[in-house]
């Protein structure tokens, strides 16, 4: 995903040529060069959270560390390095290898399906679920949640992103934005339009009519 957005995440010479090979190998050519430059895309609210930006949204509101986390990836890019300064804020984080013992992960080691499954079911019966960046497993997620009525942070991207980008604005003031631009991004029902999902919007196709 990371190298489907045509962000830059501050890899240099060495992160672009990564993630050229991911699009040719993974996406197969489909993923063209932006015509936008990273900072715009970035105000565009087009690129994945790094996890480092993950950790600030949690903190930010109101998460502290004693939070129990667990990290929904089959593969995060820039692997521990960037997971290290998450780990940092929120020390209670696990994941598949944490949770499941060498014996149950021989059976899904190595297939794709089985482990998303293991981050959809422990997604699924979270008390609160946060995504990184859309995608199909955040959509069905957010969409199966909303039906059961389960707090669900959906990330405004296109602040958090024009926030990122603000290098001056002190902790309290990205707080206080980052507290009010997510006051209806919980979980809230949200009736789906036209042409939109109805996975991740249920509502009103799946709701019963009195």
């Amino acid at each position: 995903m990371a190298a489907h957005s045509a962000c830059d995440f501050g890899g240099g010479k060495a992160e672009k040529l990564a993630l050229a090979k991911y699009r040719q190998t993974i996406w197969q050519g489909r993923v063209l060069n932006s015509q936008f430059t990273d900072k715009e895309l970035r105000s565009q609210g087009r690129c994945p959270l790094t996890p480092e930006e993950v950790g600030l949204l949690l903190a930010a509101l109101g998460f502290d560390n004693n939070t129990r986390l667990y990290l929904a990836s089959h593969k995060v890019y820039g692997g521990e390095a960037r997971i290290s300064t998450l780990r940092k804020l929120f020390p209670l984080m696990e994941d598949k290898k944490s949770l499941a013992s060498s014996a149950e992960r021989v059976h899904i080691k190595g297939k794709a399906s089985l482990l998303a499954a293991v981050d959809y079911h422990v997604g699924m019966h979270s008390d609160i679920f946060v995504s990184a960046s859309p995608g199909n497993m955040h959509n069905a997620l957010v969409g199966h949640r909303t039906f059961e009525n389960m707090k669900t942070i959906r990330p405004n991207m296109v602040l958090l992103g024009q926030l990122f980008l603000n290098k001056n604005i002190s902790w309290s003031q990205f707080r206080q934005e980052v507290v009010e631009g997510h006051q209806n991004r919980q979980g809230q029902l949200r009736l789906r339009k036209p042409k939109q999902s109805i996975y991740t919007y249920p509502a009103p196709d799946c709701m019963c009519h009195a």
